[in-house]
């Protein structure tokens, strides 16, 4: 097959020809007017195939549209393109049938079919999703219930009034709770390389069971236990941690069964003459507990992935970074 070229180019065609493959916003224009350029300058279309990533048709397609409509021809003409497969109101219909089946999208194939005798593929569904900004995205644990709004909204103006002293000096505020760390990782993201999937190790073991009182100003006192945290056990780590108290403290806790206990009520006028007041959250508030924030990072960021090898070093990490708290790991609760 012969070779075709663009020829005889005036002057004022390659200065615009060169302005607008330099500038267009578009990179379809950009590449249709460089394509003209280079075949003006001798470059055969075999040569441009490679050069543009497209068919030999495609090409005689450019030139065909330079010829008749010069400079314009380089633009798409309204009316263009393969006609969209779903109008506004079905793409909605889609949307709403994806919530209704979020892990589910054979179920939301069928009802295509079964409603507007549409096939379509997967692929343009997810396509469709991703127009009316849906994403694929992990889900989150919820609560199963949800907080007395008087008394939720009552403890957070008490709460913020606790802050507020915390700020000017006159109270130390400390947000005291347990978390556990095992074999089994969390899973968090990371930038892993198209079609590799990074693997951590997951075996069952002990756990470490880690309490701890935490401020705003990342002054954390941890204790580790290998056991189980009892209501023994926390009143023991309050008791050790009054011993280093120089102010009024107050120390925010859940009302989970083992901060709640009759030994809990008891040992409350003890560490009244100690500067050791109680605030208890309201149930189901996990959010006004500012240490659930270190237990995320020390689980999804912190620790690292051959942590995960061996309990020992689990217990290595852990200790590392519950001691490098407020130096090499820092929250900022801005």
């Amino acid at each position: 097959m012969k070779d075709r070229y663009i020829q005889s180019l005036p002057s004022e065609s390659i200065g615009m020809l060169r302005r607008i493959y330099r500038g267009s916003q578009s990179h379809q224009v950009r590449q249709r007017a460089h394509c003209i350029l280079l075949s003006a300058e001798g470059f055969s279309i075999t040569q441009l195939m490679p050069i543009f990533a497209v068919t030999r048709k495609t090409i005689h397609n450019w030139f065909d549209a330079w010829e008749r409509h010069r400079l314009v021809g380089l633009y798409d003409q309204p009316g263009r393109g393969r006609n969209p497969t779903f109008n506004d109101p079905q793409k909605q219909q889609i949307r709403e049938w994806a919530k209704a089946h979020p892990k589910n999208l054979k179920a939301v194939l069928a009802k295509i079919k079964a409603t507007w005798d549409i096939e379509v593929s997967k692929t343009t569904v997810k396509r469709v999703l991703k127009s009316l900004s849906m994403g694929w995205r992990r889900l989150k644990r919820g609560l199963a219930a949800q907080p007395d709004l008087i008394e939720y909204e009552t403890k957070r103006r008490q709460l913020e009034e606790l802050k507020r002293l915390d700020e000017q000096g006159e109270i130390d505020l400390r947000y005291l709770d347990e978390s556990g760390f095992c074999l089994v990782p969390y899973l968090p993201y990371a930038w892993q390389d198209l079609g590799e999937t990074l693997v951590l190790p997951s075996q069952r073991s002990r756990r470490f069971n880690v309490l701890g009182l935490m401020n705003r100003r990342n002054e954390l006192a941890p204790y580790v236990f290998t056991q189980s945290i009892t209501s023994e056990v926390v009143m023991a780590c309050i008791d050790d941690f009054a011993k280093t108290c120089q102010q009024r403290t107050v120390i925010v806790m859940d009302q989970a069964s083992v901060h709640t206990s009759a030994a809990i009520e008891d040992k409350l006028k003890e560490w009244d003459p100690q500067n050791i007041e109680i605030f208890w959250l309201p149930p189901y508030s996990p959010q006004l507990n500012l240490i659930e924030i270190l237990w995320r990072f020390m689980k999804y960021e912190w620790i690292a992935f051959e942590a995960y090898e061996s309990l020992e070093n689990l217990g290595r990490y852990i200790d590392k970074v519950l001691k490098g708290f407020g130096e090499d790991y820092v929250i900022n609760f801005a």
